[in-house]
């Protein structure tokens, strides 16, 4: 179904509910169903991420490589997801946070998160992701460690 077709108020749910899959297939381990969520060209950018850290992930080849360890390394459930409504209905921005552990260090991952997504046709095709790097660092326990993660 088109969006000309579609009133705004489905294409907003439909955008959500993309993001919706993204957070269960990220805290169920299931990176193949989370990459099939994006369009083919999708981009994953990292605004605050620490040096060294990659600013972006383009393509779903790039976005399977780069998360498919996630679920050997942290075991989280994300919460208190809200959304803010936009005047783009396919435009999603998503408060959130995660609780959760690194499960080599046992440390907390305790995360909170603002994305902004941009969907289209009901697939994700660029994701700002703004997180605390700091938590992530104290969870792997070092800078070269949360650096090296995302190699």
């Amino acid at each position: 179904m088109t969006n000309q077709t579609m009133t705004q108020e489905a294409v907003r749910e439909r955008a959500q509910e993309a993001f919706r899959n993204h957070l269960k297939h990220l805290s169920g381990g299931d990176i193949e169903a989370w990459v099939e969520l994006w369009e083919e060209n999708g981009v994953l950018e990292f605004p605050y991420g620490p040096a060294g850290f990659p600013d972006k992930k383009e393509g779903k080849a790039e976005l399977y490589d780069y998360m498919q360890n996630f679920p050997k390394h942290f075991e989280v459930q994300f919460t208190e997801l809200e959304f803010h409504l936009t005047e783009d209905p396919e435009l999603v921005i998503a408060e959130f946070k995660s609780v959760g552990k690194h499960r080599e260090t046992g440390n907390p991952y305790n995360q909170t998160y603002i994305s902004v997504v941009e969907t289209r046709d009901g697939k994700i095709t660029y994701y700002r992701d703004f997180w605390n790097p700091l938590v992530a660092i104290e969870s792997v326990g070092s800078v070269n460690d949360a650096v090296r993660f995302s190699e």
